[in-house]
């Protein structure tokens, strides 16, 4: 609106008058005006460190010490447990996530 050409004068409005007219303070326009040209924020990744290994590659040493265990539904404490054994140090908390993600976790009991 503030590029507009007025016909009575053949000049721009300006911000300052547009802000004027619509009520409005002149940062809240542009405000409005960088949010909407800007590119939409990255989606929301996890912060911090990766660890020892990507989550390809320890989702492959979960399916990994799932296949070779005699059991066949486990919870994600014993096969974090197993990881440690063999040497793979994560936290539990991303080995639950991956499981989750990818259907791997032990079937629950059904309540009455």
């Amino acid at each position: 609106m503030s590029q507009a050409v007025s016909p009575a004068t053949g000049r721009r409005y300006g911000m300052a008058q547009v802000a004027r007219v619509w009520h409005l303070s002149r940062a809240t326009v542009y405000r409005h005006r960088v949010a909407a040209s800007a590119e939409p924020p990255p989606c929301p990744a996890r912060r911090g460190p990766l660890g020892a290994c990507s989550d390809a590659e320890l989702l492959e040493h979960i399916r990994a010490q799932i296949l070779g265990s005699r059991l066949h539904g486990e919870g994600y404490r014993k096969i974090w447990a197993r990881l440690r054994h063999a040497g793979i140090r994560t936290s539990a908390r991303r080995v639950r996530r991956l499981m989750r993600q990818h259907g791997l976790l032990a079937p629950h009991r059904v309540g009455r």
